[in-house]
């Protein structure tokens, strides 16, 4: 049997019993404003799919819930709602997010006491594929690492030397943040790494990545741990500095700062 859809023509819910009490329960539970919104819109449209094909809500079973979500995964549709057609379809992950509020319903009523025709777990989720990062073109990288190097302030000598580490070595951004003055050997040109089980794995380094690790460090007047410092804001008291640390969000930052193309902004960065 082909399961169909209509348009909600009023703002009320037919075929889904305790709606509104639900939905008052997601506030006591401190849901926020905008959660509790998205739950009621993924079950009007659940609400509209039984009213159009004459499903009483104590008849759903598995085989509807599998209709349901061919429905939700059909061509023509950006959207859940019926009159927002597109040759997009709605993505797996918009998908789940409908299903989980289904289920949260489904506990709901078992928890009140009413007699559920179908237990939460009997709700499948669709199997997500994640997205493989978009990688930057050889070219651009070459272009980005080879512009002139500024040597105005320290934040530019570390910027240069974050960027030329970054794309020399292949450390990821949660690796080359987390590095440390003492791992670095500028002597032999080398990094040393901790991995999994504490072994050590070393990077090597170009003579010209390890000149510019040299030049910042010696623009420095402190003594931190982290080898890559924050410049600016409240200085951390504390001998190891670890709050000075760059974090992630830095390492995007100073690569937009940088004017470079949108394809190396922060989403494709190989950030774990």
């Amino acid at each position: 049997m082909i399961y169909c859809i209509a348009r909600r023509e009023k703002d009320q819910f037919e075929m889904l019993p305790y709606i509104d009490d639900f939905l008052v329960s997601l506030q006591a539970n401190h849901y926020s404003p905008l959660t509790v919104r998205n739950y009621k819109g993924y079950l009007e449209v659940f609400d509209d799919f039984l009213n159009e094909n004459s499903i009483p809500f104590d008849k759903i079973n598995r085989q509807i819930i599998t209709s349901f979500k061919a429905y939700l995964a059909s061509h023509g549709r950006n959207t859940a709602k019926p009159s927002n057609h597109s040759d997009k379809q709605l993505a797996p992950c918009t998908i789940n997010y409908k299903l989980i509020g289904l289920r949260v319903y489904l506990r709901y009523l078992i928890g009140i006491g009413y007699p559920c025709p179908l237990s939460p777990e009997a709700v499948e989720l669709l199997k997500a594929v994640p997205k493989r990062p978009k990688l930057p073109e050889l070219k651009d990288l070459i272009r980005l690492i080879e512009a002139p190097a500024p040597e105005t302030n320290i934040m530019e000598l570390r910027d240069k030397a974050i960027l030329e580490t970054l794309f020399n070595t292949g450390l990821r951004v949660s690796e080359l943040i987390s590095l440390n003055r003492g791992q670095v050997d500028l002597e032999r040109k080398r990094i040393a790494l901790e991995g999994k089980g504490n072994k050590i794995r070393i990077l090597f380094l170009s003579n010209t990545v390890a000149e510019y690790i040299r030049r910042y460090l010696q623009s420095r007047r402190d003594h931190f741990k982290p080898l890559f410092i924050r410049h600016s804001g409240k200085v951390d008291v504390r001998k190891s500095g670890e709050k000075m640390r760059l974090t992630v969000r830095s390492i995007q930052n100073i690569v937009r700062s940088m004017q470079i193309d949108v394809a190396y902004q922060s989403r494709q960065l190989l950030i774990p």
